[in-house]
């Protein structure tokens, strides 16, 4: 196994292994218990998520955090919701996945070029993890950051995502403008040998309402697969 690939797989072990947010722990626990109904034959993941895609990608992923039917579900990063369906569609556009959709952990969905995280491993309530919790989570993100110090092109999906990958690029010692960029979708943020690019995140709030079109989200991974030169 190469070297950044076992550097993966243990720190994606330490992840599923993870309890230090009682209270995440318990939701993620509750919501594979009482499931939804239309999933109600399937076996929730249930605990933490770990990250997903090409170790030796060139363009990182970073997301807000699993859906509670969704990567909660199926134990993959944006699998099993429209989030995620938006997503895979898009990265298969634009060539990084082999197929256009991911639906559980078994389906032959591959990524090349492409390494799909999250700032927070747990499904939230409501979507909304806590400043403590983020916090916590923070040492995983780090350690894909810094194993990806040389990937061209980080892609923040949301504004929370984008504020955390600034925080910790700004405190690895990279040369964060100042004022700090504010987030907006296709921001550009240039930190030297990487481009930091902000999107709307897929979620149904922004699909279901237009804020985000396929035409849009396209043009993200296409400027992505550009600037990594993949």
């Amino acid at each position: 196994m190469p070297a950044r690939a076992f550097r993966f797989s243990v720190l994606n072990a330490e992840v599923v292994a993870c309890v230090r947010c009682p209270r995440l722990t318990r939701w993620c626990q509750e919501i594979a218990r009482d499931k939804r109904a239309a999933f109600s034959h399937e076996k929730y993941w249930g605990r933490p998520v770990p990250s997903f895609g090409d170790p030796e990608g060139r363009v990182l992923v970073v997301g807000l955090a699993p859906a509670a039917h969704g990567a909660n579900r199926t134990g993959r990063m944006f699998t099993g919701d429209r989030s995620g369906d938006w997503l895979y569609r898009a990265l298969h556009t634009a060539g990084f996945a082999n197929q256009p959709d991911g639906r559980h952990a078994g389906d032959g969905l591959t990524l090349a070029g492409v390494y799909v995280t999250a700032a927070v491993r747990c499904a939230p309530p409501d979507n909304r993890p806590t400043t403590e919790e983020r916090e916590a989570c923070r040492p995983f993100l780090e350690r894909e950051l810094e194993a990806f110090a040389d990937a061209p092109v980080i892609v923040a999906l949301g504004g929370l995502a984008f504020n955390q990958v600034l925080r910790l690029l700004a405190a690895r010692g990279l040369a964060v403008p100042r004022p700090r960029p504010k987030f907006s979708h296709g921001v550009e943020v240039d930190l030297g040998h990487t481009t930091l690019i902000g999107s709307y995140h897929p979620s149904q709030q922004n699909t279901f309402t237009g804020r985000l079109t396929e035409p849009m989200f396209d043009a993200i991974w296409e400027r992505a697969r550009r600037l990594s030169g993949t």
